[in-house]
Protein backbone atom coordinates (compact mmCIF):
# COMPACT_ATOMS: atom_id res chain seq x y z
CA UNK A 1 0.00 0.00 0.00
CA UNK A 2 1.54 3.70 -0.80
CA UNK A 3 1.11 5.76 2.06
CA UNK A 4 0.49 9.29 0.68
CA UNK A 5 -0.38 10.79 4.47
CA UNK A 6 -1.38 10.18 7.58
CA UNK A 7 -4.78 8.58 7.23
CA UNK A 8 -3.47 6.29 4.70
CA UNK A 9 -0.39 5.38 6.93
CA UNK A 10 -3.45 4.50 9.58
CA UNK A 11 -5.38 2.65 7.60
CA UNK A 12 -2.56 0.44 6.85
CA UNK A 13 -1.73 0.19 10.56
CA UNK A 14 -5.68 -0.87 10.91
CA UNK A 15 -5.77 -3.30 8.41
CA UNK A 16 -2.13 -5.47 9.61
CA UNK A 17 -3.46 -4.85 13.54
CA UNK A 18 -6.95 -6.93 12.72
CA UNK A 19 -5.12 -9.05 10.18
CA UNK A 20 -3.40 -10.42 13.58
CA UNK A 21 -6.23 -10.53 15.34
CA UNK A 22 -5.06 -8.00 17.80
CA UNK A 23 -6.92 -5.52 19.67
CA UNK A 24 -6.25 -1.61 20.53
CA UNK A 25 -6.35 -2.99 23.87
CA UNK A 26 -3.66 -5.53 23.85
CA UNK A 27 -1.38 -3.08 21.45
CA UNK A 28 -1.43 -0.96 24.52
CA UNK A 29 -0.80 -3.11 27.00
CA UNK A 30 1.94 -4.16 25.38
CA UNK A 31 3.75 -0.73 24.40
CA UNK A 32 2.48 0.84 27.19
CA UNK A 33 0.64 3.43 24.56
CA UNK A 34 -3.08 4.40 25.43
CA UNK A 35 -5.97 2.78 23.64
CA UNK A 36 -6.74 6.38 22.69
CA UNK A 37 -3.58 7.24 21.10
CA UNK A 38 -3.95 4.16 18.95
CA UNK A 39 -6.94 4.85 17.92
CA UNK A 40 -5.54 8.52 16.78
CA UNK A 41 -2.95 6.77 14.79
CA UNK A 42 -5.72 4.49 13.16
CA UNK A 43 -7.66 7.43 12.05
CA UNK A 44 -5.08 9.06 10.76
CA UNK A 45 -4.31 12.23 13.57
CA UNK A 46 -1.58 13.90 11.75
CA UNK A 47 0.08 15.18 14.87
CA UNK A 48 0.30 11.16 16.18
CA UNK A 49 4.19 10.76 17.78
CA UNK A 50 6.23 9.34 14.73
CA UNK A 51 8.65 7.55 17.29
CA UNK A 52 5.12 5.65 19.10
CA UNK A 53 3.62 5.18 14.97
CA UNK A 54 6.97 2.84 14.22
CA UNK A 55 7.09 1.28 17.12
CA UNK A 56 3.39 -0.35 16.64
CA UNK A 57 4.41 -1.06 12.85
CA UNK A 58 7.65 -2.94 14.10
CA UNK A 59 5.31 -4.55 16.63
CA UNK A 60 2.83 -5.26 13.68
CA UNK A 61 5.71 -6.99 11.76
CA UNK A 62 5.35 -4.27 9.03
CA UNK A 63 8.36 -1.79 7.65
CA UNK A 64 9.03 1.52 6.05
CA UNK A 65 10.91 2.09 2.97
CA UNK A 66 11.33 5.48 2.01
CA UNK A 67 12.13 6.35 -1.66
CA UNK A 68 13.06 9.02 -3.80
CA UNK A 69 10.29 9.20 -6.66
CA UNK A 70 11.19 9.29 -10.28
Amino acid sequence: MKIIDSKSLGEAIRIRRKELKYTQAYIAEFTGFSVSFISDLERGKATAEIGKAITIINLLGMDILVEKRG
